[in-house]
């Protein structure tokens, strides 16, 4: 097979009953839609095997996460290269192939994904958009204290997509809601960094290619567009917590790689102090339950960072790694970060 397209699903029929049968139509006959399961309990299985007898199901039988469950589904596949895609998605016709052109025509490069488009959903039926959606738009970058942003997307201002960012290269990162990989270079990394859970895993996933070697691209030829928030609600106090505390994993992971092991220490220091900033923020706010899943989320930090994730490896230089603090030129700036952004990008 060449190329293993892998929903990893989790409770979330609704949506594979309105984006699956739409995909399984859009992929050519060398591609395969593959539904790893977590473990559901709302019937997505049962639908799957009667809507499309003879679709590969590969059923976990518990929730392991994004990473746990994609780790475990994808070592019992056999394939050149995998698809790793949302069930919250719509795909169009020809959206994959542009992808397998590139990674065909592009050795040196390890992970690519498209243009993310936001999906909205009205009155019932599903909107498609020209808007960036949050998730990954054009393609993301990361901070000097580990904020990710996107090329398109930054804090939860986002871009109409124009053809503004139209080139492949400069990233660090392609979001995991639709990200293709090299498979052989999914086994050299040892998969995601099962410690995540979910969340920032898939933005170590490329960073840990970038320092081995490979490039991560984006290619505009192909756009797809995500609902998001199908799992967790973005006012979820166990997403936040989840957030801040594999930020802090993956500046653990990689940043002592990229810019040396003591200048990495006071970067992370500064990060817990600028993460509790912002929890006495949410309290003043009357956001209790978020002030202390920020505080959860340093006591998670420093009990997992002593164990062992995927082994670590190489020091080439980066893409996509910005030696600024995206909130303060977001203060600063207000609407005019884009701008400021693209003519940063377009002077490198």
């Amino acid at each position: 097979m060449k190329t293993a397209v892998v929903i990893l699903n989790w409770n979330t029929e609704r949506f594979l009953k309105a984006f699956l049968p739409s995909l399984v139509a859009s992929c050519p006959d060398d591609a395969q839609v593959i539904v790893a399961d977590n473990g559901s309990t709302d019937g997505s299985l049962e639908y799957v095997h009667k809507a499309f007898p003879g679709m590969p199901t590969i059923p976990l039988g518990a929730n392991y996460g994004f990473t746990g469950g994609y780790n475990r589904a994808l070592e019992r596949i056999d394939a050149e290269y995998f698809l790793l895609i949302n069930s919250d998605i719509e795909v169009a016709p020809g959206w994959l192939e542009p992808l397998v052109e590139y990674m065909d025509s592009h050795p040196g490069c390890g992970v690519c994904g498209p243009k993310l488009h936001a999906l909205d959903e009205k009155d019932g039926r599903w909107e498609r958009t020209d808007r960036f959606e949050y998730a990954g738009a054009a393609g993301g970058r990361i901070d000097l204290f580990g904020y990710p942003f996107c090329r398109g997307r930054v804090m939860s201002r986002a871009e109409t997509d124009r053809g503004q960012y139209d080139s492949p290269s400069g990233i660090l990162w392609i979001s995991g809601a639709c990200l293709m990989t090299r498979a052989s270079l999914w086994r050299r990394l040892g998969g995601l960094d099962e410690r995540f859970f979910a969340h920032m895993e898939e933005i170590d996933y490329c960073w840990r290619a970038q320092r081995l070697g490979f490039g991560v691209a984006l290619v505009p030829q192909s756009t797809v567009w995500h609902l998001g928030g199908g799992t967790l609600s973005p006012d979820s106090p166990f997403k936040l917590e989840l957030n801040h505390r594999n930020d802090l994993l993956l500046l653990e992971n990689n940043l002592p790689a990229t810019v040396g092991a003591i200048k990495a220490r006071g970067i992370i220091w500064a990060r817990l102090l600028l993460d509790t900033a912002s929890a006495f923020v949410y309290l003043l706010q009357g956001k209790p339950a978020a002030f202390s899943a920020v505080f959860r989320a340093h006591k998670g930090y420093r009990r997992l960072r002593k164990s062992a994730g995927p082994q670590a490896e190489g020091s080439a230089k980066v893409a996509g790694y910005w030696k600024k603090c995206i909130i303060l030129q977001c203060l600063l700036r207000g609407d005019g970060i884009f701008e400021y952004l693209k003519r940063y990008e377009d002077s490198h």
